[in-house]
This record gives C-alpha cells, structure tokens and sequence, in this order.
C-alpha cells in the first residue's frame, strides 16, 4: 500500500474548492500540499455513509483493490469516481479507509 491522501470532511468553505457534482462533494486538491491534506465538504444529498461525510479518511492506493477488500468491512463499494480509477472504502476500528486502484492503461 502507498499513501495517497488524509480526507478531512468539514461544512466550511475553504481556499481552492472543486465542485464535484458527480460525487455531490466539493473537494481540495491534495497535490497542493506536501502532505496530501484534501478538504471535503459533502452536499446534503451526498450518498455516503455518515462515517464517511464526519471522521477524517486515510487513502492508500494499492494493487489489486478486490483482494485488499477480501473479508474486511466495505462501507463504500468499489465504483469509478474518475477514469483510470477504482475505490471502496472500509471501516478499520470505527474509521474509515478508502483504497484506490489505479488501472493501468
């Protein structure tokens, strides 16, 4: 596993936000920082679950993220927020993780 980013959900606004309506969150880029530090504020209607929309996430990218999810608990099921891309999240001892493929092209 990699480290990717920290999610910190919030209802603020804050410096830098990008509106994505496709996942009815609005977000910061966490390549703007050395620590990968990303703000998300979700929208009211947002369909996560409420541990993902109000405790801070860690996201790991890993290789084969159908074998990473074998027998642990899967919250969020692996859908394809952007293309290239495919991640899930789980939950580790009452937090959540999100891990993320990248597809090889």
């Amino acid at each position: 596993m990699k480290f990717n980013h920290l999610g910190i959900p919030t209802t603020e606004r804050f410096e830098g936000e990008i509106d994505l309506p496709h996942l009815k969150m609005t977000v910061s880029d966490h390549q703007s920082n050395p620590y990968g530090i990303q703000w998300q504020r979700y929208w009211d209607d947002a369909p996560y679950p409420e541990l993902v929309k109000s405790v801070p996430h860690v996201a790991f990218e890993v290789e084969d993220l159908h074998a990473e999810l074998q027998g642990k608990n899967v919250i969020i099921k692996p859908n394809s927020p952007s293309e290239g891309l495919i991640v899930a999240f789980i939950e580790v001892d009452g937090a959540p993780v999100e891990l993320m493929q990248y597809l090889k092209s």
